[in-house]
Parts: structure tokens; sequence; C-alpha cells
């Protein structure tokens, strides 16, 4: 099938099946609205996460149907869907998403991810977010938090409040801990030390671990690489996203950081950047291994 043909009939078939799976979700949310106790919250919200499921099953498939992507995943033996994870990705493209959730999906909770405030406006989708429980992050800019400091405290307050929804019923609480997606000119902005990766930012992990903790089954560390380069979501759609590497190492968490107060203990502060910091050098070499692996010498 032509690769334009093949993108307009995914994109299709991808709008279909979330207005199908949207409508009980935003139904049924609306209970959970008018009823915000836990003995209604918690049954309701297993009903949303099995929707959601399904949703995300669908689209899988319809990720197969195309069949033109090369996966190769490896470390996704021995997940459980009973227990709570805390997940940690690269972020490179939109792409990353729909990878992470087919990786995923049936093999550990639900994945929430943490998403910027103006997503909630993407129509239909923005509302399954929300209904979802998915956080909802300003991402105030430096300059604006110098103005005004209590600006930084609204996302963690975000982060707080979802952190403590999600300890109701297993959940996996993901985040990109660059913050944004990889480019080229970020990258050199930041000067960052790394090849392949952004600088990570460390709050919501370290706010994720003071809430949720002692539930955290592990941390699932996740290095996604495309060796022919990054795809868009239209290259995704039209078949063309070439390869696709996944690499997920189960971590134990160090009992050290659990509980920590990552704004008011600097030396708190220093160790769990230390950790991530570690964590990130391992990343990089990783993908640097898995792109001369891939024999490319494209940029990850």
């Amino acid at each position: 099938m032509p690769s334009l043909l093949l993108g307009a009939l995914s994109c299709l078939l991808l709008a279909l099946n979330t207005l199908f799976w949207a409508t009980p979700l935003l139904l049924l949310s609306l209970f959970k609205l008018l009823l915000p106790v836990a003995a209604v919250r918690k049954p309701i919200d297993r009903a949303l996460n099995a929707l959601a499921t399904n949703w995300i099953s669908c689209n899988s498939a319809w990720l197969g149907w195309t069949g033109r992507h090369a996966w190769d995943v490896q470390g996704l033996e021995g997940l459980e869907r009973g227990g709570w994870y805390l997940v940690n990705c690269n972020h490179r493209s939109w792409v990353d998403i729909f990878v992470l959730q087919r990786v995923f999906n049936r093999r550990v909770p639900f994945l929430k991810f943490f998403l910027k405030q103006q997503l909630i406006g993407v129509p239909v989708i923005g509302l399954v977010w929300w209904a979802l429980d998915f956080p909802f992050m300003k991402r105030h800019s430096e300059a604006e938090i110098r103005k005004n400091p209590a600006l930084r405290l609204q996302d963690l307050e975000t982060t707080r409040r979802s952190c403590e929804r999600f300890a109701l019923i297993p959940t996996s609480v993901m985040n990109f801990a660059e913050g944004t997606r990889f480019t080229a000119a970020k990258h050199a902005k930041q000067a960052s030390p790394f090849r392949h990766l952004l600088k990570p930012k460390a709050g919501a992990l370290a706010l994720a671990l003071n809430v949720m903790g002692g539930q955290f089954r592990s941390l699932l560390d996740v290095s996604l690489v495309y060796p022919d380069g990054t795809p868009s979501f239209w290259d995704l759609a039209c078949g063309r996203a070439g390869r696709i590497v996944v690499r997920v190492q189960e971590r134990a968490l160090p009992t050290e950081l659990l509980g920590g107060d990552y704004s008011g203990d600097p030396a708190y502060r220093e160790r769990f950047q230390q950790w991530l910091g570690q964590l990130w050098q391992e990343k990089d070499a990783l993908i640097e291994q898995l792109l001369h692996e891939a024999g490319t010498k494209k940029p990850a």
C-alpha cells in the first residue's frame, strides 16, 4: 500500500478507536467526579484503567497492521501487573508514547505519564488523559520562576496530588526525566555532558519516591533508540519509523532515597542527583552501544 494512503488510513483508525473508547471513559469519569470518595473511586479507577488498556491494545494492533517496523525489545521478563512501578525513559519523539504503551501494555499496570499543561486542550484525548488522572505540569520557564519562586511549587504540588491518587491501585508512574524531547538545538543550548541525552531533571522522580517510595516494586529504566533516525508520528503512521530498539532494565530503588525531602534537604538533593546522574551516564553508554550494534553512525 502506498505510504500516504497507509498514513491516512492509520490516522483514521486511530481516531475512530480513540472516540470509541473515550465515550465510556468520559462517562465513567463523571461518576468519579460527582462521588469523590475512596469506596467509589477505587472500583471506578480499576474500570477506567481496564478500558484504557483495551484502547492501547487496539492501538498496538494498529501498529502491527502498518507492518513495516522492525522491533527489538529486551528486558520484559519477570514484570507483573499487580504492583507499582516507577518508569523512566529518554525522550525522542511523540512516537515514544506509542512505543512504550505497546511494549508495556498488559505486562505492567497502566502507564500514567506526566504531561505538559497545554496538552489538556488536545481534542478528545486531552479529556481522556484528564479522566485517567494523568498529571498536567505547567513547566514554568527559569525566568518566570526567578520572578516568582512560588511557581516552582505548583508543579510539585500537582505531582504530589497525582501520586497520592496513584497509590490507590497498582499504577506504573511514567516520567521522561529530560522534561522535553531531545533535539540537537536543545542539546547544544544545555551544553549537555551526555552524547545522546539532555540533562535529567530530578524533581518529579524525587517527589514520586517521597510520596510512594514504599509502594514501588522497582524502577524500570528504559532506553529507547531509533537507529534509522528519530521518526515523527506521521512516519509511524506511514510505516516509515524504521527500526525501534527498546531495552528495559529493572533496577532496585535505593532505600536511602525513599521518603526524602528533595526541595528542603540539600544533602538528600545532592545524593539524588548523583544517583540519577549515574543512571544517565550508563544510559548514554548503552545508547551508544546499541547504535554501534545497529550499524549506524547517526545520532540516537
